[in-house]
């Protein structure tokens, strides 16, 4: 269903910001925030995973893309998992978790009510 389709829309940035887009866009906020906590989760739990797999280095440079990722991608629980692991990814996981959150509150509902 459409509300349903509109509540996952928001799902990569945090659950409160995560519900109040969605009900900017017509969708359901509860179930935005359960996309949310679940995406952040399977973020976090696969991370390590997949970033070996792909082969992302952690040396310096490797450190802050996997930062970056995790804080895109599973937001707060993702940028605590980065911060377990190192400083500096850490630092580029809550850089990215900031952008991510600011750019989906603004752009979301306006891109939704453009098209």
């Amino acid at each position: 269903p459409a509300d349903v389709l509109l509540s996952l829309a928001p799902k990569s940035v945090t659950a409160p910001v995560a519900m109040g887009v969605a009900a900017q866009i017509g969708g359901v906020p509860a179930l935005a925030a359960v996309f949310a906590v679940l995406t952040g989760m399977v973020g976090a739990l696969s991370g390590k995973f997949l970033f070996d797999l792909l082969r992302v280095g952690t040396d310096g440079p490797g450190m802050m893309a996997r930062g970056f990722a995790l804080g895109t991608a599973s937001h707060g629980i993702g940028a605590a998992q980065a911060l377990q692991s190192d400083a500096d990814a850490g630092a580029y996981a809550g850089l990215a978790l900031g952008l991510q959150v600011v750019l989906a509150a603004l752009l979301m509902p306006l891109a939704f009510r453009l098209f």
